[in-house]
């Protein structure tokens, strides 16, 4: 059955992938709910139970998605203390939203057959 079982064990160490990252989207998400200052969105996201993000990949894909036209900044510069650059979404930022969205959408599909298949094959 299982090529990758330790001798004498029961227990299988096939590689399963991951479920993918789903940073961008949940930043551009987070863009489409309010523009905000990155270290705002830091705190926001890590507030959904997930690791904080690495302050300094973080602000890489936030370049990243600027260069792309995901999103774009400008400097508030009305506040008291620093200047501080503020992201919102560009209409290419959310219609890059809706496909990940629907991306999404048919994932959640295919797995709630996979996993009605499952249960019927595997009853608990």
């Amino acid at each position: 059955m299982c090529e990758n079982k330790d001798a004498g064990s029961n227990e299988c160490h096939c590689k399963v992938e991951r479920v993918p990252n789903f940073a961008q989207p949940r930043l551009l998400l987070e863009l489409a709910k309010k523009a905000s200052h990155g270290y705002e969105l830091i705190e926001r996201l890590s507030q959904e139970g997930n690791a904080t993000p690495d302050p300094g990949n973080f602000y890489r894909m936030l370049r990243s998605l600027e260069e792309e036209g995901l999103v774009c900044s400008t400097w508030d510069t009305q506040n008291s203390g620093p200047a501080r650059r503020v992201y919102e979404l560009t209409d290419q930022g959310t219609e890059f939203l809706h496909a990940w969205a629907a991306t999404v959408n048919q994932t959640h599909q295919s797995l709630g057959r996979f996993l009605s298949d499952y249960d019927t094959l595997f009853p608990k």
